[in-house]
């Protein structure tokens, strides 16, 4: 979702961020009336948000090992004055106007106030603005990350830290598999939800991608002259986690898929950012313009397309259709970058005029 400012040269990660956010938002589509072809194309979306956190990682990680000394104060500012102004508006829109929702509940306010939703969410019952839990998610990371990293240099203590890294990675096997069996297997009724519940949208069960953006960001430079072996090894992964996650609510997809689908997309993130890339060298202004969006659009486009559709059928429009869906599509994009123009980038010049002082 949200990332530091990319420069003209890494074109690669714009063409990721706007790969990502057009693939979660056909997976989300499918939540509404949609054609048959959205289901199709769309069914393996929910992985855009892998991306993303893989994207976070190395973004955020690689910021914060090129600092010799790190000022939370001014991490910390610079993730609130990017994250929170656009995050809070939209909050304040599902909780004062119940129209826009495109489910009816919503998880108490405190959870959004405190980026705590994502843990015991519970899918069947408060629906509403569901998508927010990566976003606490990353929160949570951004968070505990700098600390992390002034702690280990300041007991010298870099030589565990990949050690530190792998076991949490291992670890996170070892913690789906006991929710697996311990909350999904004895689950008699709903098991979709409670399968979400433990296994899809907590933070013990999702490091995987932030853990593996973490880890380029420190081998970056050996990784680099490996970009086109990545690239395909990365797509070959990815179209074997396709074939695993068919039905994300089994077995080997729920242990095994989301590390899996980490290392695909980790393997084309470290191609992207490498000079010798094709996806590096060549930028596109769709991409780019895109990518920019990705924020705003993530938070905005369930609102907007419920919103679409409900005014839009009654113009005599199936909301099924072709035409319904393109509709959609340009309100959201119109919704995200009013919300870029009007919010994020005021508050992105007040940011920098408060970092100057």
């Amino acid at each position: 979702m949200q990332h530091p400012p990319i420069t003209r040269k890494l074109h690669g990660l714009d063409h990721l961020r706007a790969f990502a956010i057009t693939f979660v938002f056909l997976f989300h589509y499918n939540v509404f009336s949609h054609p048959n072809w959205i289901s199709t194309i769309g069914s393996f979306g929910w992985t855009g948000v892998d991306l993303f956190f893989v994207l976070s990682g190395f973004l955020i990680a690689g910021q914060l090992f090129s600092e010799e000394s790190i000022s939370l104060k001014t991490f910390y500012t610079k993730r609130v004055f990017r994250i929170f102004p656009a995050y809070f508006f939209i909050v304040a829109l599902y909780f004062l106007f119940p129209y826009l929702r495109e489910r009816d509940t919503l998880p108490p306010l405190w959870k959004f106030l405190t980026f705590t939703q994502n843990m015991g969410l519970d899918l069947k019952n408060t629906g509403a603005f569901s998508h927010a839990w990566s976003l606490c998610i990353e929160e949570q990371f951004y968070l505990v990350l700098p600390i992390l990293i002034i702690f280990f240099r300041t007991y010298h203590l870099s030589k565990i830290a990949p050690w530190f890294i792998g076991s949490l990675f291992l670890a996170g096997f070892g913690v789906r598999l006991y929710c697996w069996m311990n909350f999904y297997l004895p689950a008699t009724t709903d098991t979709w939800m409670v399968w979400y519940k433990w296994i899809y949208y907590p933070t013990f069960s999702r490091l995987d991608g932030l853990l593996v953006g973490i880890s380029l960001a420190a081998i970056k430079e050996r990784l680099y002259k490996y970009s086109t072996p990545l690239l395909i090894a990365g797509l070959l992964v990815l179209a074997g986690a396709y074939i695993l996650c068919e039905d994300e609510n089994l077995f080997n997809e729920s242990i095994f898929g989301f590390p899996l689908i980490a290392i695909g997309y980790g393997c084309i993130v470290a191609a992207a950012a490498s000079p010798a890339c094709f996806l590096y060298k060549h930028g596109n202004v769709l991409t780019r313009s895109l990518a920019a969006l990705s924020y705003a659009l993530y938070l905005s486009h369930k609102i907007v397309i419920n919103v679409t559709q409900k005014i839009v059928s009654q113009w005599g429009i199936d909301k099924n259709s072709t035409i319904m869906f393109v509709i959609c599509t340009l309100t959201c994009l119109t919704a995200a970058w009013l919300m870029r123009l009007l919010i994020e980038k005021p508050f992105l010049r007040w940011r920098e005029k408060i970092l100057l002082h």
